[in-house]
């Protein structure tokens, strides 16, 4: 196996936490490159449901080492609640969980900004408000604290002491919010860092020596391409790099060391928060598709929005993060539907778009072109082989190809590991 990143090339829950089970059986180390708690992988695995939000998913494999990046930024608190719930499912992370001493840290500050930037926002992002973007606006600003200064006191007091004034200036004088106390805060992360002393590690050189030794790497991005922040849907995007390029900067690996990208795609369209969505379905039928694809999210719960396959929404992403393959997910939830249709292009104003715009007021008012194609109204999810796929559901698979212009090279028709083939 080449050292490979996964990306999602949507709107994020595109179902890369399966994906990335399936591939780490076959890796040595998993990363983890980009984002924070405020996005879920899910993984079934038999009767058990893993909902994994830090720590990567290659962790419920034996002997699999997992590595948090110094692109991701840690909520401690939450981190070590998900170590411990793993821990209760007979997972031990052990020796097993490396995080990065370059890693950002989250503090309670930065939830408090997220949440009342939101409240008092006209123009609502639709964050989680779990501190995701104040965290990464520290460390573009060279303020924020990494996971190496938690284990030095000294300088995490130094630090904290510094931001924490600033950071109460803020919230008590714009936001009319008490803000948080020096000495509680420095002792609640005083006490993360001795509990997160065992895992931290200069994860960019242990990795740099894993390639010279030949060791098989998978790259894990969370939320998806069109949530990334210099190439997604601004403003309505994430905090960090969630392409391809994202995992060259996230776990300190030089691009000459990537082999190859996978990009995960559902068979429709869905989105969580605001922000344009040409292909969205009317009610009846989001509500349909919502509740057969169990459409709401992994960290939130919040429903998802639902719509049609945007094929020109995928092949900038395609594009712009260099991938190789593809990979379909949920195929199945469009098995009753009588026909599907497909997005080749937009329509605004006069004007035909086959590349996807940069600029919001088109994507909100503009006109999906639909490409239509009848429905296979079979049962795919007892399906084991892409050969036994019914004719109009690979003519549906062949027909994505042809728009994006790349080999589709896997199919999944459910959550379990079992339920997914190669397409051959």
């Amino acid at each position: 196996m080449p050292n490979i990143v996964l990306v999602g090339a949507q709107w994020g829950d595109e179902g890369k936490g399966k994906i990335i089970d399936i591939l780490a059986s076959r890796a040595d180390y998993v990363i983890r490159y980009q984002g924070g708690n405020n996005a879920g992988h899910t993984v079934v695995i038999g009767e058990d449901e893993f909902v994994l939000h830090l720590v990567p998913s290659g962790i419920l494999h034996k002997k699999k080492i997992c590595v948090i990046g110094n692109g991701v930024v840690i909520d401690p608190k939450a981190l070590l609640e998900e170590i411990a719930i793993l821990k209760t499912k007979g997972v031990d992370t052990g020796s097993r969980l490396l995080i990065s001493d370059k890693a950002h840290i989250i503090f309670p500050y930065h939830k408090r900004l997220d949440e009342l930037r939101e409240l008092k926002n006209k123009n609502r992002l639709g964050t989680t408000k779990r501190g995701i973007g104040p965290c990464y606006a520290d460390k573009v600003a060279r303020t924020g604290i990494r996971a190496v200064d938690l284990i030095n006191a000294d300088v995490l007091k130094e630090k904290l002491k510094s931001v924490l004034d600033e950071k109460n200036a803020i919230l008590t004088k714009i936001y009319g919010d008490p803000g948080y106390a020096f000495d509680a805060l420095f002792g609640e992360y005083l006490d993360y860092g001795a509990k997160m002393k065992p895992y931290i590690a200069d994860v960019a050189r242990i990795l740099h020596e894993a390639i010279r030794k030949k060791k098989r790497l998978l790259f894990e991005g969370a939320q998806g391409t069109l949530l990334d922040v210099d190439h997604g849907t601004y403003p309505f995007v994430t905090s960090s790099s969630a392409t391809a390029g994202g995992a060259c900067i996230g776990a300190g690996v030089g691009p000459t060391k990537i082999d190859k990208v996978v990009g995960v795609v559902k068979a429709y369209t869905t989105r969580v928060g605001e922000g344009p969505f040409p292909t969205e379905f009317p009610e009846d039928l989001m509500a349909r598709i919502r509740k057969k694809g169990r459409e709401f999210g992994a960290t939130t719960g919040r429903p998802r929005r639902c719509g049609w396959f945007d094929a020109c929404l995928v092949n900038h992403s395609v594009m712009v993060n260099g991938i190789d393959e593809i990979v379909v997910t949920k195929l199945d939830v469009l098995d009753e539907l009588k026909s599907i249709k497909v997005c080749a292009s937009y329509k605004y104003e006069g004007r035909t778009y086959k590349n996807f715009p940069s600029d919001i007021e088109v994507l909100e008012n503009c006109e999906p072109v639909y490409k239509e194609l009848p429905g296979w109204g079979e049962d795919t999810t007892r399906i084991t082989s892409y050969g036994k796929l019914p004719k109009k559901a690979k003519d549906y698979l062949k027909r994505l190809e042809k728009l994006l212009n790349t080999k589709i090279v896997l199919i999944s028709v459910g959550s379990e590991r079992k339920q997914t083939f190669k397409v051959e």
